[in-house]
């Protein structure tokens, strides 16, 4: 886990949905460190008109688009957390494109912190970039709790959904923090 740059300290945040990996980098924010937020990175990805759109478009069909013809996120993720296949597919089309963002912002930045928040960071390679790896790491109540007042998702939804991550104590194996 090392970054190319030596002028830059690239800290990796990572855990599973729901866990606080946003509070976290929230916190080093605060302190002037340079947040990166993967899942935002990732709904870039899917505005109109760019490549990635067009391949999810594609694959997924046009019944995943609202009327003003932009990706119904809800629809999107009721289809692939149904079908572990199907995630599988939607993450090879929108990873390699969130990791290339995310180098671009790195080389970009000017801040000598970095921080990456990424609930999929080792899952995706991400965790090659990062000088350090912090895994955020919560009881099972308190993150269907969060999850269900943030979301409005059902338990057997937010379950599911947790299913599809690597476990946080694998996770937690890789961890510096």
């Amino acid at each position: 886990m090392q970054s190319q740059n030596k002028k830059k300290l690239i800290l990796g945040i990572t855990g599973s949905f729901g866990s606080g990996k946003t509070e976290v980098a929230g916190i080093f924010q605060s302190f002037g460190a340079k947040a990166l937020d993967a899942d935002k990175l990732a709904h870039g990805c899917l505005i109109p008109g760019t490549r990635t759109y067009k391949r999810i478009v594609s694959i997924f069909g046009k019944g995943i688009l609202k009327r003003n013809k932009t990706i119904d996120r809800k629809k999107l993720a009721a289809l692939v957390f149904d079908d572990k296949n199907l995630l599988v597919k939607l993450n090879s089309i929108i990873h390699p494109e969130v990791i290339r963002v995310i180098k671009q912002r790195i080389r970009n930045s000017k801040s000598g912190l970095i921080v990456l928040d990424a609930p999929l960071l080792i899952e995706s390679g991400l965790d090659k970039i990062v000088d350090r790896l912090i895994v955020v790491r919560i009881t099972k109540p308190k993150q269907i709790q969060r999850i269900k007042q943030r979301d409005s998702l059902s338990l057997r939804a937010i379950l599911k959904r947790i299913g599809y991550q690597m476990p946080l104590r694998e996770k937690a194996k890789l961890a510096d923090f």
